[in-house]
């Protein structure tokens, strides 16, 4: 990967303060840590920054303690299970900035690790203050960035210091974008998106940037019953955005000028209740009852989604194309995910997907770990898809 400085440009770090951004946003239940998968996924980075020599400070956020001190937003209960996690003792400063954080990274030897307080204890970290952003960079000789999931914020720690120290994405992040520059920036076509989930609403931009991007869009779902209803099917009670009609036929025009195949569902399971295991019958979408709810794409569907994905050679998945949570809902989410994680283990396919409840459908479906990568990064993943800029990203850009 040549667009982003990384680790492998940083030269020696022996001897260095590296501030370290890292996502330590994780599910806390009273005190614990309940889910370390974030800390799992940055133990690599300071490792090897800390196997060099190098002093690894690291900066984080947690919760929204909206510019002041919150002792429950306290990044301090996450020591213990990242200090678990890396094998090593992990220090602790009460401050990220001022005279505990400089004591603190003072102490520090080479090799040795240190997680500063929450930077969202202070105002300036949202607003990317010069005065804070100069105060967290007193403390450090170079800077890596690990977050990706926070890359699309324009704070200070996560893009007002890569302008101060020389900068460098770490291997979480580089990973991250190597995985998305090989799903939209540079793919292998043909490129397919699939593209499920509620509501349109939280997606136009998404579908706007996709049809101009990749050569196939799948969409399931809820949204896909706005796109139904648009082009005159009865969806019944199904969740459907019918305001939004109008938007959808714009979307299908904009992805038939610009050649891009839009694949409905053309069968659905159809249910009179929202609920596990409720009767159900699978019909042609042109024949959902006026009391019916369509709560996935049935079988004929599937089959068109995975023709279409074996035509393909990259795909890039967010969203669910069915009521997954719920069986037997989950079944068109579950076929299309172990298709496409099949084509991938067989290397005929470059998997991308991300988003809260994509990576839930993957888990669900036991094939997280067979697709070529899978973000955990929520808001940037989609921003990224979106095709907007995210400052924490362009920062690190190699300069032309």
């Amino acid at each position: 990967m040549t667009a982003f400085r990384t680790l492998d440009d940083a030269g020696s770090l022996s001897g260095k303060r590296v501030l370290l951004r890292v996502d330590l946003n994780v599910p806390m239940e009273a005190g614990r840590v309940t889910d370390a998968t974030r800390i799992e996924r940055i133990v690599p980075t300071i490792k090897e920054i800390a196997d060099q020599g190098g002093r690894a400070v690291l900066l984080a956020h947690f919760g929204r303690p909206k510019g002041k001190p919150e002792p429950r937003d306290s990044l301090r209960p996450v020591v213990a299970t990242l200090s678990e996690r890396l094998g090593r003792p992990v220090a602790f400063a009460d401050d990220c900035i001022g005279e505990a954080a400089a004591a603190a990274v003072s102490a520090l030897g080479d090799g040795e690790v240190l997680l500063l307080e929450n930077t969202r204890f202070h105002a300036g970290e949202e607003t990317n203050d010069p005065a804070f952003t100069a105060a967290l960079a007193a403390n450090g000789d170079v800077y890596v960035n690990e977050a990706f999931s926070a890359a699309h914020r324009a704070h200070a720690s996560t893009e007002g210091l890569a302008h101060l120290l020389p900068a460098f994405a770490g291997r979480l992040m580089q990973a991250e974008l190597d995985a998305l520059t090989k799903g939209l920036e540079a793919p292998t076509r043909p490129v397919i998106a699939l593209v499920g989930g509620a509501k349109v609403s939280s997606k136009i931009d998404l579908l706007e940037n996709l049809v101009t991007k990749v050569d196939s869009l799948v969409i399931g779902g809820g949204m896909a019953n706005t796109f139904l209803h648009a082009q005159g099917s009865s969806v019944g009670k199904s969740l459907c955005e019918k305001d939004l009609a109008e938007t959808a036929l714009r979307i299908l025009a904009a992805a038939k000028a610009a050649g891009c195949r839009i694949i409905l569902p053309v069968d659905a399971v159809v249910a009179t209740e929202f609920k596990a295991n409720a009767p159900h019958e699978t019909v042609p979408v042109a024949a959902v009852s006026e009391t019916g709810m369509i709560l996935d794409a049935g079988p004929a569907s599937v089959a068109e989604i995975e023709g279409a994905i074996d035509e393909a050679a990259t795909l890039v998945w967010n969203g669910p194309l069915g009521a997954f949570e719920l069986t037997p809902f989950d079944a068109a989410t579950v076929a299309a995910a172990r298709h496409a994680a099949e084509r991938t283990r067989a290397g005929k396919l470059v998997s991308v997907a991300g988003g809260g409840d994509t990576v839930a459908a993957l888990n669900h479906a036991g094939v997280a770990q067979d697709f070529s990568y899978v973000s955990t990064a929520g808001g940037a993943f989609l921003e990224w898809l979106e095709g907007k800029v995210l400052p924490g990203v362009e920062a690190l850009r190699v300069k032309e």
